[in-house]
């Protein structure tokens, strides 16, 4: 079943509500916008922070930074077994009760969390439970009221995310609607052989975003590591609320180099293998078509998860201002379980870091130049409908009070 795309324009006919003007850039480069989007989109909608296996037991935490909202958000497993989110902030003189170790996520277990500055002590729920010299305090102080600050936090399919508005409109799973049940049922908890990657970049984070959603570019930017490989172009696009997804499928290379042939026979966490569907639940790949390769997908505002067979990763961009952004790239699949699996993956993933580093190498140049302001819109291809819708989610975001 694998064609290359000959049919123009299939997706503006698809989707005609998206309109084919071209894209302004001002969201790219405006440093108004961007205090827009962190007051009412990522200080507004659910945000994904990490997984559950990051916090095995009880006490166990972990530490995320989002410079967008100026706090650091600490995640604990209660004895309870659940996972609540706090404001790393002490009630008393505001100091960070775990002090942050370096410049990324920070990982640890305390039986208890208290604050260097003047001990004042919580336990695994954010309640307070110590307080040096107590009765100094006034008649009005009362423990009970002094917990941490609670961030509201779910899960869904053992991925941790949080909400930083106070009383959010909507809980997780509504939020997610439809992409939740589209990507509901793959054993993501399974597949934990993990690579991680991050960097920051001098761009904008939808600069950073727009370049992983969209497949137009692979066969100029990665024609020296994946050439020919995915040129059926999108497949199966889905336009799900907020959200947006699509098939990539694969179109193997005729002459692929020795080395590389053989690993492709061999490895669990490769992208241009083809493999027989045997875990995929029944919503991906849904017209069964057997040159299927992987899911690509963005859950609004900042998160790409991709899913294949035994492999799935993510990208997300975390803003800083409007001119930065922090990336992180996660990569996981099946620990390999022989020596030449080992290799053999080894050799997958130098070839997935590569094509990664050829993405993020355009993003800071693409910044640059629409930050001279000689380009006042973008012209988008059929085949950049997910960017274009990105955009049209964005400003429904911005010309509203909430989601």
């Amino acid at each position: 079943m694998s064609a290359v795309v000959t049919e123009a324009r299939r997706w503006a006919r698809t989707y005609p509500w998206l309109g084919e003007d071209p894209v302004p850039t001002e969201p790219c480069i405006s440093e108004d916008i961007y205090h827009k989007e962190v007051e009412k989109v990522f200080k507004k909608v659910w945000l994904h922070v990490g997984r559950d296996n990051e916090l095995p037991e009880p006490g166990c935490y972990k530490l995320k930074r989002l410079d967008f909202a100026s706090t650091t958000v600490l995640l604990i497993r209660g004895k309870d077994g659940e996972i609540r989110a706090f404001h790393n902030t002490c009630s008393h003189r505001g100091n960070t009760v775990v002090v942050p170790q370096g410049e990324w996520d920070n990982f640890g277990q305390k039986a208890a969390f208290t604050c260097r500055f003047h001990a004042w002590t919580y336990n695994d729920k954010g309640e307070l439970i110590g307080a040096q010299e107590e009765t100094g305090m006034p008649p009005c102080f009362r423990k009970s009221e002094n917990g941490l600050t609670p961030i509201n936090c779910d899960t869904w399919e053992g991925f941790i995310f949080i909400n930083l508005d106070e009383n959010p409109p909507v809980g997780l799973h509504e939020y997610l609607g439809e992409m939740g049940n589209h990507f509901s049922g793959f054993p993501y908890s399974e597949i934990d052989h993990n690579f991680t990657y991050y960097t920051y970049l001098n761009c904008n984070w939808k600069v950073g975003l727009d370049a992983f959603a969209e497949a137009y570019h692979v066969n100029t930017i990665h024609a020296g590591s994946f050439p020919g490989t995915f040129s059926t172009g999108l497949q199966m696009i889905k336009l799900l609320g907020d959200h947006r997804t699509t098939a990539v499928c694969f179109n193997p290379p005729k002459d692929a180099p020795a080395v590389a042939a053989l690993a492709q026979t061999k490895a669990r966490g490769s992208l241009v293998n083809n493999v027989r569907e045997t875990i995929l639940p029944p919503t991906l790949n849904d017209e069964k078509r057997d040159d299927y390769a992987f899911e690509l997908s963005v859950f609004f505002p900042n998160w790409l998860l991709h899913v294949s067979e035994g492999i799935w990763f993510t990208h997300q961009f975390w803003p800083i201002g409007y001119d930065r952004c922090l990336w992180e790239g996660k990569y996981n699949v099946m620990e390999p379980t022989t020596n030449s699996e080992k290799w053999a993956l080894e050799h997958a993933m130098v070839l997935q870091r590569n094509a990664w580093l050829e993405d993020t190498a355009t993003m800071e140049g693409t910044f640059f130049a629409l930050n001279s302001g000689s380009k006042k819109h973008m012209n988008l291809h059929d085949e950049e409908i997910l960017v274009r819708h990105g955009y049209h989610v964005l400003e429904k975001y911005l010309n509203t009070e909430g989601p």
